[in-house]
């Protein structure tokens, strides 16, 4: 690889540089990470978004839904993060609570996120009706990434995790909806558990990156969950996960290796003490 590419390569990536990413065919990777650790090994591996998403709520406090985390806890998962990541695109989920049905809490929430945490930009959950939130935080030039599809802090609204837009007017509305992101000034679009074709044609109407989180091949990038694409969770198997790993079975055969030398007295040896 030339000098050239890598330095390419290695740039810090932005908002404008994904939607290069976009115009040139070029997919784009994007993944949840919450703590320092884990952010920096994947940020050196070379992805291109680092999502601090709500999800961490489910996979990092154990909740059932990603209702009950606070902006709190969102900064604090942020702000670890962003002392990791050195190349990727930070984005971090405004949470529940924070932004619905009032815009001026909207922008004092999203300004806080970007002063105590320094992450690039912000995803909100919503279309036409999150309209107001998207344009204050917007006009404060903070980056938005919007958010359509299943959209998990709506859950006790649709009752199920069920494929969504799968019915005329709804696909109608998600249409309609990512549109007026994009007009709003959203740089991206992620779509979650909606079916491949809609999300093709979203990709292909829209001039702003679409990520796709279940929405099928044909748009300009995936996400998913760290801990489900790396095998930690177990009982979550949706049709477009794919696990990539069996951590969860590496990190239990690891622990009770490490037990059962303890019990035997066999660590620490001679060479592992002072």
């Amino acid at each position: 690889m030339s000098v050239a590419k890598r330095d390419l390569e290695n740039r810090k990536v932005t908002t404008h540089r994904l939607i290069e990413m976009k115009q040139r065919g070029e997919k784009i990777s994007m993944l949840t990470a919450y703590d320092y650790s884990m952010a920096k090994l994947i940020d050196e591996a070379g992805m291109d978004v680092i999502l601090v998403g709500d999800s961490a709520s489910n996979v990092m406090a154990g909740n059932v839904t990603t209702l009950p985390i606070t902006l709190d806890q969102m900064i604090y998962h942020g702000k670890s993060v962003m002392k990791a990541v050195k190349r990727a695109l930070v984005v971090v989920d405004l949470p529940f609570g924070t932004y619905q049905g009032n815009s001026r809490e909207a922008i004092s929430s999203a300004i806080r996120v970007m002063k105590e945490t320094h992450a690039d930009c912000l995803k909100l959950e919503g279309g036409a009706e999150i309209k107001e939130s998207v344009v204050r935080i917007l006009s404060a030039g903070i980056p938005v990434m919007g958010h359509l599809g299943l959209t998990p802090q709506s859950i006790n609204k649709f009752g199920t995790y069920t494929v969504r837009a799968k019915e005329e007017e709804e696909a109608k509305k998600l249409l309609e909806d990512a549109h007026i992101l994009e007009e709003l000034g959203c740089f991206a679009i992620v779509l979650e558990k909606i079916p491949a074709k809609l999300a093709a044609k979203v990709a292909s109407e829209l001039t702003i990156p679409i990520i796709g989180i279940g929405a099928g091949n044909g748009v300009d990038g995936q996400v998913l969950v760290m801990h489900d694409m790396l095998g930690i969770t177990e009982g979550f198997s949706p049709r477009f996960l794919r696990r990539y790993a069996n951590l969860k079975e590496v990190i239990t055969s690891a622990v009770q290796e490490y037990i059962e030398d303890v019990k035997r007295q066999d660590f620490p040896n001679e060479k592992e003490q002072y």
